[in-house]
């Protein structure tokens, strides 16, 4: 099968000619243009392929190639087909991949490729940091951790870099708060940004978890996990309790065998507390921080949505 992509952009290309975007505007400064998408499979279109047949949101040649019809298309594969490549909409709809390879459709030795793009994502650089996750194979260990502050997009980012990936347990440590309509909110906006087919455990038990998972564990987040075990061990009036917790939370974290990310809050940057339960718990998730990123092979802040990777 001889896979040619003469275009990979969306219906207007990009940049789109008129678009005020940032996205098209960074792209017009430098002198790029990505054509229209336009793929031939041994010199004919998809459509036209003598083994070529429309599956719902896309094509599939000869259960060899699965490709999306326009932006936000989500091609369903054929029955028991294992593809030697896929052209995906990534920008749009990344999750499909996690999808794909769920079903067993993608694997390891599938070629991914994102089709379709266009100013839905602010750069060409930040695509291909994004495929670079997408593509990654779903075994472990990896660890990474996200550290921002409130309302930085650090768990989106995390949600984000496990989009490809087929199996996924969403950890939430926060509390309950029965009664609370804003939290309740908040915590819904989160669910309807992952796919339907994620977990979610709530617990703050995270070493047994990092001991026995299989898949990816995204843990959100180590900032209410440590209030949750400083509330248990009544470490705010005495900060050693909770050492034996962190220890312990640590050693798992080394030990695990899954993709992990962990979102916790940067607490470097805030004003230091005036009272000495702040001083503790920022004090205690501070190290806690850099312990856990000196056994990760990934970390970065997040600031206002863009994504700073930490060497």
């Amino acid at each position: 099968m001889d896979l040619e992509l003469r275009g990979v952009a969306g219906p207007d290309g990009w940049p789109a000619e008129g678009c005020r975007c940032a996205s098209c505007n960074r792209l017009r400064a430098a002198g790029i243009r990505h054509a229209p998408a336009r793929v031939l499979v041994d010199g004919v279109p998809p459509a036209a392929h003598p083994r070529g047949r429309a599956v719902p949101g896309g094509h599939d040649v000869a259960g060899r190639l699965l490709v999306a019809g326009g932006p936000g298309e989500c091609p369903e594969p054929v029955p028991g087909a294992v593809y030697e490549a896929v052209l995906l909409d990534l920008v749009g709809a990344p999750e499909h991949l996690g999808r794909l390879r769920r079903a067993g459709a993608v694997t390891d030795r599938t070629e991914v490729h994102a089709l379709h793009v266009d100013h839905r994502v602010p750069s060409p650089a930040e695509l291909e940091r994004r495929t670079g996750f997408w593509s990654r194979p779903p075994g472990g260990p990896w660890r990474t951790v996200l550290l921002g502050g409130s309302r930085s997009g650090k768990s989106a980012e995390a949600e984000l870099r496990l989009m490809g990936h087929p199996d996924v347990t969403y950890v939430a440590t926060g509390p309950d708060r029965p009664g609370d309509a804003e939290w309740t909110a908040r915590v819904e906006a989160h669910r309807r940004r992952r796919p339907a087919w994620w977990r979610t455990v709530e617990t703050v038990d995270l070493p047994p978890l990092l001991e026995s998972a299989a898949g990816a564990l995204l843990i959100d987040g180590i900032g209410t996990w440590l209030a949750a075990v400083m509330d248990e061990t009544g470490a705010w009036q005495d900060p050693a309790a909770v050492a034996p917790r962190l220890d312990a939370l640590v050693a798992a974290w080394r030990a695990t065998s899954a993709q992990v990310i962990a979102v916790s809050d940067e607490v470097g940057l805030s004003l230091v507390s005036a009272n000495r339960a702040g001083r503790a718990f920022a004090d205690a998730l501070g190290r806690l921080n850099q312990r856990l990123v000196a056994e990760s092979e990934e970390a970065a802040l997040v600031v206002a949505g863009r994504v700073v990777e930490l060497a």
